[in-house]
Parts: structure tokens; C-alpha cells; sequence
């Protein structure tokens, strides 16, 4: 892989990794047209998304910085459950722990069929389609204000981003799609979503880097550098752009975005 392509593919990545446009289905289809086959994509796949866990801990440090604040605390008094009453970063640390069991069960059981996916670009088209259907539908919710997320509706959430492992299906907005359709305000649901990445993204690129270590690579080391830092980059610019997105309610004009992209991939792939 050259660094040019390093490039281009961290910057799509970047951006689409937190818009609700599915970056796996972007990146597939990207690695399509630019003639990249290497079976080791997967591996600069995942250091991209590293990339963009950087730019949701850059984002949302004061948030993560509180929960381990919350839970050291709690461990240290072994008060879990007054903790839990009274501490609001207590409890959506909580939260996002049972929200990321879903997506790690099932990226582990399923792995190999999960790599086979991300060969498949109609597949990842007709998955468009599907995120565009799930986004256009929360034109129809009617959050709550000053709904939290709870452990109930957490699982729920971590549901909705373990389909999203699957190339095309957007882990951003299946997962704001849930909160919202729990009747959790945007912004709510924006944040719990970013915050919900940070064990799944950290999880894969731990145990890709094991691989990576291990076994070496075949894409050489300066393109995944590149990835992580371009991909950072973009990730921050795009959280940002987002959460102006979602203050103004139009989270669900992206879904004619997926739908348009879908719909041309499976005619002209």
C-alpha cells in the first residue's frame, strides 16, 4: 500500500467513522475501486479505526477522565451501589461496560465470518441500504428530555452496534438510531455513541496489534502510521461537525446519503 492510499482511505475513514455512514462500508468500497486486494487491508482497516478512538478520547477526555475518576472511587470505598446512586459517571460508565459486552461476544465468536464480509463490496452496498432505512426512520422519534441511559436500554444500544460490525452497517448510527428511537435526546444519543467506541475500537486494535506483532505485514509500517494520524485528524473534525448536526435535528439526511450510495452498488458493482 502506498501512503498516498494511506492517505485517502484515513481521511474517508476519519470522516465516515462518526458520521452515520458506515466507515467499513466506505473503506470496502474504496479499497474496490482503487484495486487494493491485499488480505492484510483488514489490519491498516483497524489501525484506522484506532486513529479515530484517538480523536474520540481527544474529544471527550473531561467525560472518560470522570468515570475512571468514578469507578477508582467506588473500588477503592467498595461502596459500588452508593456510588451508583449518586455518581452520574458511575453510571454511565456502567453503561457503556454493558453496552460493549454484545459487540465483543460477538466480533469474537464470529471473527473469521466477519473478515469474509469485508471481501464482499455488494454485500456492503445492500448493508447501505439498510442504514439508510434505520436512519431514515428516526425522523419518526420524539426524544425525552433528560432521558438517561440505563442498563436496559445500554444492552440495547450494544445490540444495535454488534449487527454493526457487519461492513455497511453504520456503528454510529445504528447506535444513535437505538438511543433515539429509546427516546434519548440527540445529543445524549451522540455522546453515549462516541463514548460506546472506546472499549470495542480499543479491544480490536489491541488484538489486531497482537496479530501485527506476531505475525509482521505485508502493507509496511509507515502507511498504518500515516492511517493513525490522518484518521485521528479526520475523526476529531467530524465528532465536532456531528454534534452540530445533531443539535439541530437533521441526523436523518444522512439516510439519503446511504441509500444513494447503496443503491449504486449494487447496480455498478
Amino acid at each position: 500500500m502506498s501512503v498516498l492510499n494511506a492517505i485517502l482511505l484515513a481521511i474517508l475513514q476519519g470522516f465516515t467513522e462518526f458520521l452515520p455512514v458506515s466507515s467499513s462500508g466506505h473503506l470496502v468500497l474504496a479499497q474496490e475501486l482503487l484495486n487494493l486486494h491485499d488480505p492484510q487491508l483488514i489490519v491498516f482497516d483497524v489501525f484506522v479505526h484506532f486513529g479515530t478512538l484517538i480523536s474520540v478520547v481527544f474529544v471527550f477526555w473531561k467525560d472518560i477522565l470522570e468515570m475512571l475518576r468514578s469507578f477508582f472511587h467506588a473500588f477503592v470505598t467498595m461502596h459500588l451501589k452508593e456510588e451508583y446512586k449518586k455518581t452520574e459517571y458511575f453510571r454511565l460508565g456502567v453503561a457503556i461496560i454493558i453496552g460493549s459486552i454484545p459487540a465483543g461476544v460477538i466480533g469474537l465468536i464470529y471473527r473469521h465470518q466477519i473478515e469474509a464480509a469485508f471481501t464482499d463490496p455488494k454485500l456492503v452496498a445492500m448493508n447501505l441500504v439498510i442504514t439508510g432505512l434505520i436512519l431514515f426512520l428516526t425522523r419518526l422519534t420524539k426524544p425525552i428530555e433528560g432521558k438517561k441511559i440505563g442498563p436496559v436500554s445500554a444492552i440495547i444500544i450494544g445490540c444495535a452496534q454488534a449487527v454493526a460490525i457487519l461492513p455497511g452497517i453504520s456503528r454510529s448510527g445504528s447506535t444513535m438510531s437505538a438511543a433515539l428511537y429509546l427516546k434519548t435526546s440527540p445529543v445524549q444519543a451522540a455522546r453515549f455513541s462516541f463514548l460506546l467506541s472506546v472499549p470495542v475500537i480499543a479491544g480490536a486494535s489491541l488484538l489486531e496489534g497482537y496479530k501485527l506483532f506476531k505475525h509482521g505485514n505485508t502493507l509496511g509500517l509507515m502507511p498504518l502510521l500515516v492511517g493513525i494520524v490522518v484518521s485521528a485528524i479526520a475523526g476529531y473534525f467530524a465528532i465536532k461537525v456531528l454534534l452540530k448536526i445533531m443539535e439541530k435535528g437533521k441526523f436523518s439526511w444522512f439516510s439519503f446519503y446511504c441509500l444513494t450510495i447503496g443503491i449504486l452498488g449494487i447496480l455498478f458493482i
